[in-house]
């Protein structure tokens, strides 16, 4: 059976969330890493490693040709992210949560369109949702690793979790034979309504304690 009626519009839709989310990722990466004091060239790489990494990550385990390989726009998104906050520095700075929205934007993008490649290639549903959350969630780790910084969704933050969430929802939509547009747009305003909340409220997790910590 056909997961979508008109699989040409998927593939465009992919390609729209991977563009979209790697450039809001590859933002989040720099503004980090500016945070930092980096360089432009060690902005760039870590712009890179966010923008990518969960991409890569998940098409190595599919074991397909990593998304970024196939053409060099990713690469020019990235670059065009590092010309944005180079240029637009002073009226990013005043704003202490722009990298927080824009991250938010680039996990639930990325969240997506890891969903729909993973669907593309045959797999199950279930492996969907785990691939999404790995090309959404992974490329920050990769991020707070090399500010040397602890992983967010190692934290109490909802982060990841939001990401499995949108993967249910988008799982579930489509079981209704709802539309791939409709899904996706969904899926989207869902993890970022999640994010938000969830900081907005502080709603998090319970944290894990040894038992010598009570």
């Amino acid at each position: 059976m056909t997961l979508y009626a008109d699989l040409e519009f998927a593939r465009t839709v992919q390609q729209v969330l991977e563009f979209v989310g790697t450039f809001a990722f590859a933002i989040s990466g720099i503004r980090h890493a500016a945070g930092q004091k980096f360089d432009w060239f060690g902005g760039f790489v870590c712009g890179v490693a966010v923008a990518i990494g969960g991409g890569t990550i998940r098409d190595v385990m599919l074991g397909v040709t990593p998304f970024w390989m196939t053409s060099p726009v990713y690469l020019i998104c990235t670059a065009l992210a590092q010309v944005f906050v180079v240029a637009f520095k002073k009226y990013l700075r005043p704003l202490d949560n722009a990298w927080f929205v824009f991250d938010t934007l680039g996990l639930a993008l990325f969240t997506i369109a890891g969903i729909q490649k993973t669907l593309a290639l045959g797999h199950p549903f279930w492996v969907a949702v785990i691939m999404g959350c790995i090309t959404g969630a992974a490329g920050g780790v990769i991020r707070d690793i090399l500010l040397n910084k602890q992983p967010v969704i190692f934290q109490k933050e909802i982060y990841a979790s939001a990401s499995i969430g949108g993967g249910l929802l988008y799982w579930a939509m489509i079981e209704f034979g709802v539309n791939v547009g409709v899904t996706a747009l969904a899926t989207f305003l869902f993890i970022c309504i999640i994010r938000f909340l969830a900081v907005r409220y502080h709603i998090s997790l319970p944290v894990l304690t040894s038992e010598d910590n009570g």
